[in-house]
């Protein structure tokens, strides 16, 4: 009799911590992609080009906008010099016949000849701050309408937002880009995770942080894998919960491999026996059990293998009895 602790198995598939999809925030035809998949590359590489033609004329005709702007901002502010020239000039005439008006040197007409000709060329200096006012406010928009084109015209080259290597090439030169479509799909080399279903039942058997080992069939091997997230929401299809568990770094571990989270459940005790101790007649299973002095076969039903020399029996022992290993017996 053994006491063994049974594992509940949650399939899943190796993926990568992060992955990118790679699109265009503008649109346009695609000159160039310069990678493939599998292909590393760095952060900051450029991965596709786009045609920038018609972006680059809409910039040079801002500048020329911004140019006519600013000339149009050099013209309005002579203007308002010539116009403060004006008004100096009226004011002191103004002030002086004022002055002459009240010692009775000047009649009333020349003074309301004088104020006439002062508010007029108050009146203009006005207009003339506000034509410069609103050349400034046009020199700002050609500013910023060369600003949005030249973000525009960055939008063109694409870069690699972080180090990791090409997954996917959705694109290629000559096909239209535009916001929303993938054109290459990059992940994180290095960095791998198990993502497993787990039913709901055991859900709460598993924190993050605890660490739990992860058989890769396609690398006959065992991970210590470490939970990193669970997804606090259960798939009312499947009833189960999305665990995401992080695994070392391990040679020939691929995303899309087929993967099994082992998660202990229970212990119980059984009856186990060594593989040698078994005897298959057809379909049948049978045991040599001395009892009594003597040796007498008897049929029993296996379960799962213990290890890797020993099996679970489900019926026809209790457990404490002598067993004959095949070929170590007298008939």
């Amino acid at each position: 009799m053994e006491n063994i602790v049974e594992y509940y198995e949650a399939v899943g598939t190796v993926r990568p911590r992060t992955e990118t999809s790679i699109e265009s925030q503008i649109t346009g035809r695609i000159l160039e992609i310069r990678v493939r998949p599998g292909e590393r590359v760095t952060k900051g590489k450029l991965l596709v080009v786009l045609d920038s033609r018609e972006l680059q004329s809409r910039l040079d005709q801002a500048r020329q906008g911004l140019s006519s702007a600013r000339a149009r901002q050099e013209q309005a502010k002579q203007g308002v010099r010539a116009a403060r020239a004006v008004l100096d000039q009226a004011e002191s005439d103004y002030k002086r016949i004022k002055s002459f008006f009240e010692s009775e040197a000047a009649t009333a007409q020349d003074l309301e000849k004088a104020e006439s000709a002062y508010l007029q060329a108050k009146a203009g200096l006005k207009q003339a701050e506000d034509v410069l006012k609103e050349a400034g406010a046009g020199a700002i928009q050609a500013e910023k309408v060369i600003e949005q084109n030249q973000i525009s015209l960055g939008y063109t080259r694409i870069l690699a937002p972080e180090e990791g290597e090409v997954v996917k090439r959705l694109a290629e030169p000559g096909d239209l880009a535009w916001p929303g479509k993938p054109l290459v799909v990059l992940q994180t080399r290095g960095a791998l995770r198990l993502q497993a279903l787990v039913r709901e039942g055991l859900i709460k058997r598993i924190s993050p942080g605890e660490v739990f080992n992860v058989a890769v069939d396609a690398l006959d091997t065992v991970l210590e894998g470490t939970v990193e997230e669970i997804i606090p929401s259960a798939d009312p299809q499947t009833r189960t919960f999305l665990v995401k568990v992080g695994l070392p770094g391990h040679e020939g571990l691929f995303p899309g491999m087929f993967g099994r989270l082992i998660v202990p459940v229970e212990k119980r005790e059984v009856v186990v026996i060594p593989k040698n101790a078994l005897t298959r007649i057809g379909q049948l299973e049978v045991v040599t059990v001395k009892e009594n002095g003597k040796w007498q076969q008897i049929f029993v039903r296996t379960g799962r293998n213990i290890g890797n020399d020993a099996l679970e029996i489900l019926s026809g022992l209790k457990g404490g009895e002598m067993l004959a290993l095949r070929g170590s017996h007298e008939n």
